[in-house]
């Protein structure tokens, strides 16, 4: 049985979310639902889980825990420049596997976490994500579902809003449900680095593609860089964006307590 693989979770927790202020420390089951986030990069066997932040006060909701944490800067545009800051100021060499999971994931499955590690070690390539099979129609035409196609060896070929790969002629006679042949896969949003090319990849500017499809994997691709993909082991439940999110995960939280 081959050994664990070694790798980091970075948390990237910017307080202040377009949607839901304060979003980091928004309270789900009675604690800060960065605090949940934690846990589950714990319970998937990281060596070290990391919560890059911007403010004193998501530093002080996780003092006493297991949790290390890194003050960045509150000017960085997305959770991917705040985390190559975090592996400055955490000292990780280009080699050190990081997991970068969202501070919105109350509920991401251990088994997946590890998934993302896995693929990445085992791929050699200096990133990593998941994919999941979509099995309805309103799925594929969903722009806010964003979909990707892969290459033979798992690696991924397109990332995109719109429906790919397009089946032509099953399209053509009907456009109500999914055709029988091929499948689909829908990207989930929980990405791997080598730290190395997570600073490189921070560098780059943005790519024409990424801008038309407002997709930041996109640029790593543009850039002629490898996105290794692999089939998530279980379901991701929806993440906490908004208030409703949140009175969702809540109501969750409370089943599963129940």
């Amino acid at each position: 049985m081959p050994a664990p693989v070694d790798f980091i979770v970075a948390i990237p927790a910017r307080h202040d979310a377009a949607r839901l202020p304060g979003k980091p420390l928004c309270l789900l089951a009675g604690e800060p639902l960065v605090l949940h986030v934690a846990r589950r990069a714990l319970a998937a066997g990281a060596r070290e889980v990391w919560v890059a932040t911007d403010d004193e006060r998501v530093v002080q909701a996780l003092s006493g825990t297991a949790v290390r944490t890194a003050m960045t800067s509150s000017t960085h545009p997305s959770g991917t420049d705040r985390l190559a800051e975090c592996a400055d100021i955490a000292g990780w060499d280009d080699a050190t596997l990081v997991v970068n999971l969202q501070g919105d994931e109350p509920f991401a499955p251990a088994a997946g976490i590890r998934a993302v590690a896995d693929v990445l070690a085992a791929s050699g390539a200096p990133m990593s994500t998941l994919a999941a099979r979509i099995d309805d129609v309103d799925t594929l035409f969903d722009p806010n579902a964003v979909k990707l196609v892969r290459a033979g060896n798992g690696d991924a070929l397109y990332f995109s809003r719109a429906p790919v790969p397009w089946p032509r002629d099953a399209f053509a006679a009907d456009r109500s449900r999914l055709p029988g042949e091929g499948s689909w896969l829908r990207h989930i949003g929980i990405y791997g680095y080598r730290a190395g090319f997570l600073r490189t990849f921070a560098a780059l500017p943005p790519g024409r593609l990424e801008r038309i499809e407002a997709l930041e994997q996109l640029r790593a691709l543009e850039a002629g860089h490898r996105i290794a993909v692999a089939l998530t082991p279980e379901p991701f439940p929806p993440g906490v964006d908004t208030p409703e999110d949140l009175a969702r995960a809540e109501s969750r939280m409370a089943q599963a307590h129940g």
